[in-house]
């Protein structure tokens, strides 16, 4: 049985044939700790790190390099930023839909510090409406934090006009980029963001354990570091150095990571993200529109735009079938088809609430990548709807 697999937006698979080569090259060849030699294998694995952060830089449009730091996912680096940033009593303005990601470290903080969270509602799409943000934002606002696209619905949330929001009332913003990242367009010269986190393995298409935090020019000196220790820089001074991207990158590098994570950016860069994004909106409407108005079936999310230049939604479908457990249609599709999709909550607990599904046990998640084709949505469809048939 051939596998289908479409859980990108938990992690990419299949990678670039030119991830896999560079990743077995370094653990069989180099070996070697990012920066902590002077011999010929320490400074070849350097320099590939030095380059994944200048490619990422071009990718999401970094004033420049140093403005890209290592982390070991997206979680670590919004974990980085709320808590390096945030203080007693702070207030953030945030959404609902967000990832727990964002909304646990709230949590854990509003418990432990006091600050003050505003917490703006989706609509039945799972969709915010920026002048909620407006009413919400106030000028004691400190941060504001906003999922990119979301990650069960796939409707791209309005951050530049959320962003002008922010900055008009001295607030900082955190955009987590989880779910664009790689997958449409991003340029940091043209939007109003402070902070951008993203994960490595998921649409840059790198191993697991990596992941990017975007620091604006300026930030810096606002954003303590959360751990200290060897940068391999600085050495005779027991203070963490102030400078980027050292302040934040304590302790060894994924090295065998982020030589994957520098071929995968490198592929990214050749393809164009733009042609990449335009593939994956293509295929996204063929689902769409293949399952809609198939019985017993509903489709979660704002339906794929007219403007196919930009799009309103990355390539992230959820569905429910009438009288069937997500769990349940998740593994008849595996066993029986062949077909790897995410079911549950998908640590959004929220946007299932704005959608009714949070009782439900959440959705079915299918997720499109660069390597998904029409074949294959031709398969899941016809699967799909084999399924929600049996129900009649």
């Amino acid at each position: 049985m051939p596998r289908i697999y479409l859980d990108n937006a938990a992690t990419s698979f299949p990678k670039p044939e030119s991830v896999y080569v560079a990743v077995d090259h370094y653990q069989r060849h180099v070996g070697a700790a990012v920066g902590r030699g002077v011999y010929r294998a320490s400074l070849d694995v350097t320099a590939i790190v030095n380059r994944c952060r200048s490619k990422l830089a071009e990718l999401l449009g970094a004033e420049s390099p140093e403005r890209i730091v290592f982390t070991c996912n997206a979680t670590d680096s919004l974990n980085l930023a709320l808590h390096g940033l945030l203080g007693p009593g702070d207030h953030v303005v945030t959404s609902t839909i967000e990832h727990n990601s964002v909304l646990r470290p709230l949590c854990k903080m509003r418990e432990r510090m006091g600050i003050k969270v505003t917490s703006v509602q989706a609509d039945g799409t799972g969709q915010v409406d920026p002048n909620d943000f407006r009413k919400a934002i106030t000028q004691r606002t400190k941060l504001v934090a906003l999922m990119h696209a979301s990650n069960v619905t796939g409707g791209i949330q309005p951050i530049a006009e959320v962003g002008e929001m922010a900055r008009a009332a001295g607030a900082l913003i955190l955009v987590d980029a989880a779910q664009t990242a790689g997958h449409v367009p991003i340029d940091l010269r043209m939007l109003p963001v402070d902070l951008l986190a993203c994960a490595g393995h998921k649409g840059l298409l790198g191993p697991l354990g990596t992941g990017v935090l975007y620091i604006r020019p300026g930030v810096e000196s606002r954003l303590a570091s959360l751990r200290q220790g060897g940068t391999g820089t600085r050495s005779e001074d027991d203070r963490q150095p102030e400078t980027l991207p050292d302040k934040y990158e304590s302790g060894n590098h994924n090295a065998p990571g982020l030589v994957g994570l520098e071929a995968s950016v490198a592929w990214l860069l050749e393809q164009g993200v733009a042609s990449l994004a335009a593939h994956e909106r293509s295929l996204t409407r063929q689902l769409w529109d293949g399952l809609c108005g198939t019985a017993g079936l509903t489709l979660f999310g704002p339906p794929p735009g007219d403007d196919r230049a930009t799009g309103n939604r990355v390539g992230v479908v959820s569905l429910s079938i009438d009288e069937f457990d997500p769990q349940d249609v998740a593994t008849i599709l595996d066993q029986r088809f062949g077909i790897e999709v995410r079911a549950g909550l998908h640590c959004a607990p929220g946007v299932h609430k704005a959608l009714g599904t949070l009782e439900h046990g959440g959705t079915v998640r299918l997720s499109v990548g660069p390597f998904t084709t029409a074949e294959h949505i031709d398969a899941v469809l016809a699967a799909v709807r084999e399924i929600a048939g049996s129900v009649a």
